[in-house]
Order: C-alpha cells, then sequence, then structure tokens
C-alpha cells in the first residue's frame, strides 16, 4: 500500500533544511577568524572610558585648528559614525542628540549675532541692508543693524560651525564612554574631587533620560511635548531630578567611604600639592597653546613637561588610598588604537596647518569656495578606527509585548 505524502510535512520539512544550512553558515561564519573584527562587549573586554575620551579629545584639537567647513564635517562624520557603531543601550547614550542639537542652536545664534550686531568682517556681496539703531560716541565700532553680507556671513557660519564640532565631539565621549567606570579609574589622589566629578559628569546623561520619560508620560497622558508651555512644563522637574540623582550617586559614594585617606608625612604631601598644581598648569598652558593659532611651538613642551610633572604628583597622591577596586578596567591594545587615533588625528591637523594653513582657513575677503585638502582629509578618517577595533556592544534584551 503507497503512502500518501502530506503536502504540509515537505514543506515543514524544506523549510527546516533552508533553517539548518542557514544556521550552519552562520556558525562556520563566526567560526572563521576574519569574519569579524572586533569581539562583543562584556565586563572583561570592555573598553576603557578614558579611550573614549582621547580620542574625543584628539577630534576636538583637530576641529579647533581649522575653519574649513568641509572639513569640520568630516570631523562631525567620524565622530557620528562612531558613536552610530558602538554606543550602547545605556542612559547616558543618549546624550549625544542633545548635544548635536545644541551645536546647531550655537551655529544658529552666531549667524543670528553677526546680522543684528554686525561683523569687523568688510564685504562687498551685499545681501540686505537692516535699520540701523544709532548709538553714542563712547560705544564707537558697535553697531545693532545696517549692511549685511556675504562674507561676514560666511566668516560667521565658519566660527560658528568650530565651536559646534567642538561640542559634538565631546557629546560623543559622553555618549560612548561609561562615567561610573572612567570614574573608577581615577588615581589616589584625586578621590577627594570624586563627589564632584560624578555629579557633574552624570548630570547631562541624567537629564536627557529624564527629557525622555517625562516626554513619554505626558504623551500617555495626552498632554503637548512640544511648544513653549510644554518645555517650561518639563524644565523645572527635569533639572531638579537630574540633579537629585547625580547628588544621590554621590551621597552613596562618600556613605561607602569613598576618597578616604591614609595618613602621610608631610614632605610627601607638599611635594605632592606642588608637582600636581603645577602640573596641570603645565597641561592647561600647553593645551592653549595647542589649540592656538600660532602656539604649536611652546604647546608641545609645555604640555610633555606639564605631563610629567601631573603623573608624578598623582603617583605620590596615591599612596594616600587605602582603597581597592574590584575588577579594575584594563588598558590593553585596542585601548592603544582607540586614543592613538584621536592624537593621530589632532597630530596630522596641527601638521597641516603649518605646511598648508590657506587650506585650513579659507579666506572670505575675497569670497571664495573652500576646497577639501586631501591629506588632512585622510588624516581625519583615521579617527574612524575605533569603529572597527573596540568590542562590538551586546543588543539591547528585547522588549516583552504589551497586552
Amino acid at each position: 500500500m503507497s503512502r500518501v505524502a502530506d503536502p504540509r510535512r515537505a514543506d515543514r520539512r524544506r523549510a527546516d533544511r533552508r533553517g539548518g544550512d542557514r544556521r550552519g553558515g552562520e556558525a562556520s561564519r563566526l567560526r572563521h577568524p576574519s569574519s569579524f573584527r572586533a569581539p562583543e562587549a562584556n565586563r572583561s573586554n570592555a573598553l576603557h572610558s578614558g579611550a573614549w575620551w582621547l580620542w574625543a579629545l584628539g577630534l576636538a584639537v583637530a576641529a579647533s585648528r581649522t575653519t574649513n567647513p568641509l572639513l569640520l564635517g568630516l570631523l562631525v562624520g567620524v565622530a557620528g559614525y562612531v558613536v552610530a557603531a558602538r554606543r550602547t543601550a545605556a542612559p547616558w547614550a543618549r546624550s549625544y542628540g542633545a548635544f548635536v542639537k545644541l551645536a546647531l542652536a550655537v551655529i544658529l545664534i552666531r549667524l543670528l549675532f553677526s546680522v543684528a550686531l554686525g561683523s569687523p568682517v568688510p564685504g562687498s556681496h551685499l545681501l540686505v541692508t537692516l535699520p540701523e539703531l544709532p548709538l553714542p560716541d563712547w560705544a564707537a565700532g558697535i553697531r545693532i543693524g545696517g549692511r549685511v553680507t556675504a562674507e561676514q556671513l560666511a566668516f560667521a557660519l565658519y566660527d560658528g560651525a568650530k565651536l559646534a564640532t567642538l561640542l559634538i565631539c565631546v557629546g560623543a565621549a559622553n555618549a560612548l564612554a561609561n562615567p561610573a567606570r572612567l570614574l573608577k579609574s581615577l588615581p589616589g589622589a584625586l578621590y577627594e574631587a570624586g563627589v564632584a566629578v560624578v555629579v557633574a559628569m552624570t548630570f547631562a546623561p541624567n537629564m536627557v533620560a529624564d527629557v525622555v520619560r517625562l516626554r513619554t508620560a505626558r504623551r500617555l497622558r495626552g498632554r503637548p511635548t512640544g511648544g513653549v508651555k510644554a518645555v517650561l512644563q518639563i524644565g523645572l522637574p527635569v533639572l531638579e531630578g537630574a540633579l537629585e540623582r547625580s547628588v544621590a550617586i554621590a551621597a552613596s559614594m562618600d556613605a561607602r567611604g569613598y576618597g578616604r585617606t591614609a595618613e602621610v608625612p608631610p614632605a610627601v604631601r607638599h611635594t605632592t600639592s606642588v608637582l600636581t598644581l603645577g602640573g596641570l598648569l603645565g597641561v592647561a598652558a600647553g593645551s592653549y597653546g595647542l589649540l592656538a593659532a600660532r602656539g604649536a611651538g611652546y604647546g608641545v613642551p609645555l604640555l610633555a613637561v606639564g605631563l610629567a610633572a601631573a603623573v608624578a604628583g598623582l603617583w605620590l597622591g596615591g599612596r594616600r588610598s587605602v582603597r581597592t577596586r574590584y575588577r579594575p578596567d584594563r588598558w590593553g591594545v585596542r585601548a592603544w588604537l582607540v586614543a592613538g587615533s584621536g592624537a593621530a588625528v589632532a597630530a596630522l591637523m596641527i601638521r597641516a596647518g603649518g605646511t598648508d594653513p590657506a587650506a585650513l582657513h579659507p579666506g572670505v575677503v575675497p569670497l571664495v569656495a573652500p576646497t577639501l585638502p586631501l591629506w588632512p582629509a585622510a588624516g581625519a578618517l583615521i579617527g574612524l578606527l575605533p569603529a572597527f577595533v573596540a568590542p562590538v556592544p551586546a543588543p539591547p534584551p528585547p522588549r516583552e509585548p504589551t497586552p
């Protein structure tokens, strides 16, 4: 007696066979060492938070050395791509969008100030003439209204874009670096300032999380989430809640003995204070020299001497610490690559500013279209290295369906 084949059972067998082949192909790709560039992030191989800050500061230094909008846009794209590729689902990771909006607001405000208060940049391409308010003689050099030229708007746009890029780089560091793990990695000499640091570093991420939570609650209640009235009603609870959560974290740290120190000889304390304070002043002066247009000659030596003195002071100050670290973060090869990519971008941009300053600072009088210099642009692309070497963040857990 012949058996009649069930078409549904045959379809299921074919589907199972295709699924097995697909799973086998995925397993073989995962087993192949060249199928991925970085492992999935976990507690043991998490990237050091300081590496993210050094990478972002390197991009910020590069942005401070140019007013070319094409290079600034390239740096913004590099930071945004790395954030999109390596951002986790943590609450502080949502702060990047707030920094981008703040950067756009900075550009808009800079343009409005240029239109309303004028600019010292002369121009021949007149766009519009606004009514000018007469001012007394003691306010010479200041005007309200008057001529608006394309040259002054271009100068304001370049200047505002540079500041906006700096804000976006800082926002990328806030979105990628875990503030709690960064605070845990502070040297022992800075434990007294740890409470203030944790309040400052967790305020902005907590504020962004509170904004999302309050807007969701208002939307569920049928209340508007946009407009001036809604912003005024949300603003005060957001600021109060973010500050309370940050202070609560600091209070819990203080209650657990964070910053407790041991007795050391007075000579060691005085030497630590002198080295740390002098080193920090040297770092500040050297950083200002690097950010200034003509200070690269004295900025690098001051920065190196300041860093050496600060490291020596922090090492001596660490003798006062009596607290042990649970699972300290390791500074491995991936952290060196991430931090080194930011430093390479900054070094190449500083070098380009010394060899071809006209390409990094396009002129506005006469008004010319900016061009993209090739090797500074290629140097900016080195900042994409963290998107390939940093551990891949774990996917967020699936949400349970709402009944």
